[in-house]
C-alpha cells in the first residue's frame, strides 16, 4: 500500500529517474533502490507507466515466441505469455480486477463497496470476472501466436503497453481518489491530460502493423480498449467517488483484454 502523503512533505523537484524507478517498483516485481515517494514523483511515474509496460510486453512476447521456436503449441505459449505478465506484476492487476468486480457488482453503498474491495477474499463476481478475462486473454493470444512471429510479438507488446496507457489516462488531473489513503490517493489526478493523450496516439500509430492486411484494426483495438477503460473508470467514479489501486488494476486488465481480442480477429 502506498504511504499517505501529508502537506508537511517539503517541496522538491522530482527527477525522471525517481519517477521511472517508482513506476517500475509499483507496476512490476522490480525491486530498485528506493527513491522519494510523493505526489510530484507519482505524477512522473504514472506518466511513464507505458515504459514499464513496454518492458513487460517485450519479456512476455519473448517467452511466447521462444516457446513457439522450441516447438510448443500456440495454446501453451499463450498460457505462458499470460502467466508471465501476471508473474511480473505479482498478479496485482488481476487482483484489482477481481476486487473491483466484487465492489461494483454488489448492491452496497459507496462505503460498503470500498470495504468489499479491501477485503482479502474474492467473491463470486470477482471469480467469474477473473476466469472469463483470463480465458479471453489466453484464447486471443493463442490466435496471435499462430501468426508470423513479428506480428505476434507486436500484438502482445501493444496490448500490454495499452494496459499501462490506460493507467496514465486514469490518473489524469481532475480524477479524484476514492479513499484518502492507499495507491489511489498517491496517484489520482497527478498526470496532465495531454500526456495520456499523447501516449494513446503514439500507441495507436504503433499498432498499425499488428494486423498486416488490415492496418486500421490495430489502432481500432487500441482506441476501443482505452474507451472500455474510460467507461469503467467513469463508472467507478460514480459508484465509489474516485479511483483506487484496484480500479487501476481493473482498467489495465480490461484494456489488455479488449486489445488482444480485437487484434486477434
Amino acid at each position: 500500500m502506498a504511504p499517505a502523503i501529508t502537506s508537511s512533505d517539503p517541496p522538491h523537484r522530482p527527477s525522471v529517474g525517481d519517477g521511472l524507478r517508482l513506476a517500475f517498483t509499483t507496476l512490476t516485481i522490480a525491486r530498485l533502490r528506493p527513491g522519494r515517494v510523493d505526489r510530484p514523483t507519482a505524477a512522473i511515474a504514472m506518466s511513464l507507466a507505458p515504459v514499464a509496460g513496454l518492458g513487460l510486453g517485450a519479456i512476455a512476447a519473448g517467452v511466447g515466441l521462444g516457446l513457439r521456436a522450441a516447438g510448443a503449441s500456440a495454446l501453451l505459449a499463450a498460457v505462458a505469455v499470460v502467466a508471465t505478465t501476471a508473474g511480473l506484476t505479482r498478479g496485482l492487476h488481476l487482483d484489482g480486477l477481481a476486487d473491483t468486480a466484487d465492489g461494483l457488482g454488489s448492491y452496497a453503498d459507496r462505503g460498503r463497496a470500498l470495504d468489499i474491495m479491501r477485503a482479502p477474499d474474492i467473491g463470486p463476481f470477482g471469480v467469474v470476472t477473473l476466469v472469463l478475462v483470463l480465458l479471453a486473454q489466453v484464447a486471443a493470444t493463442t490466435a496471435l501466436l499462430a501468426r508470423p512471429w513479428a506480428l505476434a510479438g507486436a500484438g502482445v507488446v501493444v496490448a500490454v503497453v495499452g494496459g499501462r496507457v490506460a493507467i496514465t489516462l486514469a490518473c489524469r488531473r481532475g480524477v479524484p481518489a476514492a479513499r484518502p489513503d492507499g495507491l489511489g490517493a498517491l496517484v489520482a489526478g497527478t498526470v496532465p491530460t495531454p500526456v495520456g493523450l499523447l501516449w494513446a496516439v503514439a500507441l495507436a500509430a504503433g499498432a498499425v502493423p499488428v494486423v498486416a492486411d488490415r492496418p486500421w484494426q490495430g489502432p481500432l483495438a487500441v482506441l476501443l480498449g482505452l474507451a472500455a477503460a474510460h467507461g469503467l473508470r467513469r463508472h467507478a467514479r460514480r459508484r465509489l467517488g474516485g479511483i483506487t489501486g484496484d480500479v487501476l488494476g481493473a482498467v489495465t486488465e480490461t484494456t489488455v483484454t479488449v486489445i488482444l481480442v480485437i487484434t486477434s480477429l
